[in-house]
């Protein structure tokens, strides 16, 4: 049930801030997060008119704020009633059917907690309006919870620097899972990563389109050799039929490894400087993982480097 907006009092930035940073973690699937904004903004179609609900659930949300931040004397009671019905919720359905529910239920908790603080300061502020200046003046920060698209990339890229330059390859290692979860989340390809530090690899998997990939990720000193691929092969295989494998190896593949698996695959591969290419903005990962499993079935090889795809 919609709430009764507190004030019509001007929203704070922060609060625009918190309701997209809501909006992005309660919701885990596109569908979901269409279907919620759809209800809010009806009898405003300008509001989602143009709006890409198919792409990246992160831009669908920053799209959507935007839109209510934007012109802000017309849509002040909307963007006030729904900020107070997300920062009122305490439980999360949408995400309880996801294997990894109780590490996303936590995310959502706490970004809602977020938002029910920046209500609860705008209904102090009825009583004062001098508070209000103070408000704005204390969270110039908005700007971090309002990160665009391609900041957030750009953030990735500084954190795979940094792990490339990294002197305890053993720390790079560890550090190695996080970075993935953060790039394949961003790209909407609901991770499930675990790291096996005696091996120094990270195991799980990511769905992207109707297929799911097996994931395996090296970052060792030398390119990956021909018999961890084989490994890899017996542990897709054993999966559903509509299991692929994808083989991550910062440091590349041997020549006979690529050799081995030219002709007939079930995984595609990628390498550090794949990784490189999406995180400086050539191409998408979405893009990137789409091509390569082109080419595997076109050509049976699990080898086509980004540079090449870009070169086409």
């Amino acid at each position: 049930m919609a709430v009764e907006p507190v004030s019509m009092k001007p929203i704070s930035p922060a609060a625009y801030g918190a309701l997209e940073a809501a909006l992005k973690h309660i919701f885990w699937y596109k569908n979901d997060l269409e279907g919620f904004i759809r209800r809010w903004a009806k009898g405003h179609p300008e509001l989602v008119a143009g709006i890409n609900f198919s792409g990246y659930k992160w831009q669908t949300a920053e799209d959507f704020v935007d839109r209510l931040h934007a012109d802000e004397s017309r849509y002040t009671e909307l963007a006030l009633r729904l900020m107070v019905e997300v920062s009122e919720m305490t439980s999360f359905p949408k995400l309880r059917r996801l294997p990894d529910a109780d590490a996303l239920i936590a995310e959502a908790r706490e970004a809602v907690f977020e938002l029910k603080k920046c209500i609860d300061r705008h209904r102090g502020l009825i009583a004062d309006d001098a508070k209000f200046a103070n408000d704005l003046a204390a969270h110039q920060a908005v700007t971090d919870s309002r990160r665009s698209f391609s900041e957030r990339l750009s953030e990735l890229k500084g954190e795979f620097l940094r792990l490339e330059a990294e002197p305890n390859r053993q720390k790079a290692g560890r550090e190695f899972e996080p970075f993935l979860n953060q790039l394949f989340r961003l790209f909407d390809l609901d991770p499930r990563l675990s790291y096996n530090l005696p091996y120094e690899q990270i195991d799980g998997s990511i769905t992207y389109d109707t297929d799911v990939y097996v994931v395996e990720a090296k970052w060792l000193k030398e390119p990956v050799e021909v018999h961890y691929l084989g490994s890899f092969v017996e542990k897709v295989r054993h999966k559903t039929t509509n299991t692929l494998g994808l083989y991550i190896s910062v440091r590349g593949f041997t020549k006979g490894a690529k050799a081995r698996y030219a002709d007939g695959t079930c995984f595609i591969t990628m390498e550090g400087v794949d990784l490189f290419l999406v995180l400086d903005g050539h191409i998408t990962l979405d893009e990137l993982l789409s091509r390569k499993k082109r080419h595997a079935n076109d050509t049976g090889s699990c080898y086509f480097p980004a540079s090449l795809i870009l070169n086409e």
